[in-house]
């Protein structure tokens, strides 16, 4: 093999991995939330939960990041692992579509779609179908590298002993299985590896007991992504990845030893060899999910036995609000404080969560942070609902001056969380950049986030007991907290003027104080609605 075939060959996978990553991040961002609404929301038993993964791993091309997804949902708590695993599972047959289309050899619109998606990322301003477009020009690109590929490889052929040397994953098909698995361990995409092996296929290149012995490796080297994703994260979403892990590996060990009758039946659907893998790795993925659907429950309950513990879930949505309970003002107050409280536990966790984040430059916790503010938007909403319904019906004055407090009081909260969010998000900054913070500056962001972080605990107790002494307290140390921000804003800039501060670090830094005196400012405002001053 030259040089030149070599490189040829690198470089139309390197086309084919930058059009599949770019397909499939065009159409999760044209999507936008919709699709985290309905993985959130359209779960509710396991066949929708497996339908579900289906449809949303084939739309967006890639397995791995449905997968992702779900086990940031779980470590979140906003997802069990029984709806986590249905959807891993149909997450696996969705990815099909890739090879499927693959198989199909429609590199002739490989330069059109190119084309078409350059002129919408160019020139299309509406995000959603600027997003489109990106997922056009990768779909393009991807079969411009398979083109490449392709018409490299088939000289290959003519190479003596190569072909006899992939026949050997045909005849030795634990080999072919570890070189899939390897491969895809790699790559990072199964659906890159399946849609090699469909091009070499096609190619006269690898004979369908090769190729079928490397899909079935790749389906366990898919693993490694939602393995690596699960690094750090809550025991629930290690139970998900490990689930993937089981289910896929379970798969190909019991096709593995039916791979002869399974090819057999390949041949009779079609006699086209890269049709072929592709129906071969659909009905792989399809046959294995029907094998442990029914069995869901106590797949489950075996994860949770491989990897035990307990964890506590966190729910989404309201758990207090009950409409039936509206023609009853009294009792539709009451649940409507439970549910603020609620709210505010999670927007002082959220505040907490930063803490730990600037003490342990930990990055582990930013997504169950972000599902902590997606709760506390949620609720915010849900809430605001509830009290304007309310209002519908015969209330007393007090009754009515009460919604009113509440409604100021919700967005008050949402604000906190709002904050501890954007917090989070500088420091994310901060540790991917490496950007260093210096040890005065770390013990004064300590100091004013103990500060704040203990009006917020104390402003939120003083509105569930109602304690006005409390509250005055609170209000009275706001001018300590807009006192504390400027004494940190000039010993920062004496830092920077004696050369102590890396000046990138100086803007984060500012940035962090002002959303801390932010916090401090809505602590104040829930404790002037305790007392009536709203």
């Amino acid at each position: 093999m030259g040089a030149q075939m070599i490189i040829t060959v690198l470089g139309g996978l390197g086309l084919f991995i930058l059009g599949m990553d770019m397909m499939s991040q065009g159409l999760q961002q044209a999507a936008g939330d919709r699709l985290r609404r309905v993985l959130e929301y359209l779960t509710f038993n396991r066949l929708v939960a497996v339908f579900t993964g289906i449809i949303i791993t084939a739309l967006i091309q890639s397995s791995s990041a449905t997968t992702v997804m779900v086990v940031g949902f779980v470590n979140a708590g906003l997802m069990s692992l029984h709806r986590a695993v249905g959807i891993i599972l149909g997450a696996n047959i969705g990815t099909t579509v890739t090879g499927q289309i693959v198989a199909l050899d429609i590199t002739a619109a490989a330069l059109p779609a190119i084309a078409l998606g350059v002129v919408m990322v160019l020139f299309v301003k509406r995000r959603v179908y600027n997003n489109l477009g990106r997922g056009i020009l990768g779909f393009g690109l991807l079969f411009l590298g398979i083109s490449i590929m392709g018409s490299e490889l088939s000289s290959l052929r003519d190479i003596p002993g190569v072909v006899d040397l992939l026949a050997k994953f045909g005849q030795y098909r634990l080999l072919g299985v570890v070189a899939g698995a390897l491969f895809t361990g790699i790559m990072q995409s199964s659906s890159a590896t399946t849609a090699i092996v469909i091009v070499l296929a096609g190619r006269g290149l690898l004979n369908l007991d090769a190729a079928m012995a490397m899909v079935l490796g790749a389906n366990i080297g898919t693993c490694i992504t939602a393995l690596l994703a699960s690094i750090g994260t809550g025991l629930n979403a290690r139970r998900a990845a490990m689930a993937h892990l089981i289910f896929n590996v379970t798969g190909a060990v019991i096709f593995f030893f039916f791979l002869t009758p399974f090819t057999g039946l390949i041949r009779t659907i079609t006699g086209r060899l890269a049709s072929q893998v592709a129906w071969g790795h659909t009905l792989f993925n399809v046959v294995n999910t029907l094998l442990f659907l029914p069995f869901l429950p106590a797949f489950v309950k075996l994860i949770t036995k491989i990897v035990p513990g307990q964890e506590e879930v966190l729910e989404a949505g309201p758990k207090y609000l009950d409409r039936n309970m509206l023609k009853t003002p009294a009792l539709a107050l009451g649940a409507a404080e439970r549910e603020l409280g609620r709210m505010a536990d999670l927007a002082l966790e959220m505040v907490d969560d930063t803490m730990h984040m600037l003490v342990k430059n930990d990055l582990g916790i930013l997504r169950k942070i972000a599902r902590k503010e997606d709760v506390v938007d949620e609720l915010e909403k849900d809430i605001a609902v509830y009290l304007s319904e309310m209002s519908q019906y015969g209330l007393t004055l007090e009754q009515s001056r009460l919604v009113a407090s509440y409604l100021h009081a919700v967005n008050d909260i949402e604000r906190i969380g709002d904050h501890a969010d954007n917090i989070a998000a500088l420091l994310q900054e901060k540790i991917e950049r490496g950007y260093p913070f210096s040890e005065s500056a770390v013990e004064e962001l300590k100091e004013m986030h103990s500060k704040v972080r203990n009006m917020v605990a104390r402003a939120v107790a003083a509105f569930r007991s109602k304690n006005l002494a409390l509250a005055r307290e609170i209000i009275a140390e706001d001018t300590d907290v807009d006192r504390m921000e400027k004494n940190l804003r000039q010993r920062h800039v004496s830092r920077i003027n004696e050369g102590r501060c890396f000046p990138p670090s100086g803007v984060l830094y500012l940035d962090i104080i002002s959303n801390l005196e932010r916090i401090g400012d809505h602590s104040v405002n829930i404790a002037q609605i305790v007392l009536g001053d709203f």
